[in-house]
């Protein structure tokens, strides 16, 4: 039996994941699908001083608290940031890294930094729309989401993101011994991933997948999300 932690992106909530986590469980695996502090179920807890490592301690706690160990640690979109900061802090706790077409930052760096012109248009939200420390979600069609149910599905439970959690670097660490896998979501490409495809699809250090859907692919193709973690456990 494996142990898999699924970690949501910005404006999700540990919900998003029910469908891959269903399967990874249906094969006997443990699964945890934490909601980071501000988000999801976890929105009454949001304010403006939540910010990237809140986030990376959430994950830590649950590690912790849990006794987990040897953990294929999955993150989606802006965690990535946050798997990232849990590898620097708690490897030993983990044995793969998945980046579910998710950002892959440098230490010093914040997700603001791979935004380019986005990231002032979320900044400008934050003050126009989000009391000047939050960023409304965008609409679910830019997650790649086509079906109409899902769509409302998210319309009615995507939040806002603390925007400190953007503005925040990645801290330095370590963590490079643990095995790296990404996964690309190229129809429709969201944009801000295809830099980090482009670089890491030959990289030897990492191995590299593709699916043929858009950006939210554990709401849209949980089963080839269940079949590429499955096949790092067998």
């Amino acid at each position: 039996m494996a142990t898999f932690v699924l970690v949501h992106g910005a404006w999700h909530g540990g919900w998003c994941w029910v469908r891959v986590a269903r399967l990874l469980r249906d094969a006997a695996h443990e699964v945890h699908t934490p909601t980071l502090t501000g988000l999801g179920d976890r929105a009454h807890l949001a304010r403006p001083e939540i910010d990237l490592d809140t986030h990376v301690q959430d994950i830590i706690s649950v590690l912790e608290a849990e006794e987990l160990r040897n953990v294929v640690l999955v993150g989606h979109s802006y965690a990535g940031s946050v798997i990232s900061g849990v590898a620097a802090r708690a490897a030993n706790r983990v044995s793969h890294l998945v980046y579910l077409d998710a950002f892959v930052p440098e230490a010093g760096k914040s997700l603001f930094d791979y935004a380019g012109p986005r990231a002032e248009a979320m900044r400008e939200e934050a003050r126009t729309n989000g009391d000047g420390w939050r960023i409304p979600p965008l609409p679910p069609e830019r997650f790649g989401v086509s079906s109409q149910r899902d769509r409302e599905w998210l319309t009615r439970r995507l939040v806002s993101q603390p925007l400190r959690t953007f503005e925040q670097p990645l801290a330095a660490g370590s963590g490079e011994r643990l095995k790296r896998v990404y996964v690309y979501c190229s129809s429709p490409a969201m944009g801000p991933f295809d830099a980090f495809a482009e670089r890491l699809r030959e990289d030897r250090k990492w191995q590299y997948h593709e699916l043929k859907t858009g950006h939210d692919a554990m709401i849209s193709a949980p089963g080839d999300v269940a079949k590429i973690l499955l096949g790092l456990v067998k």
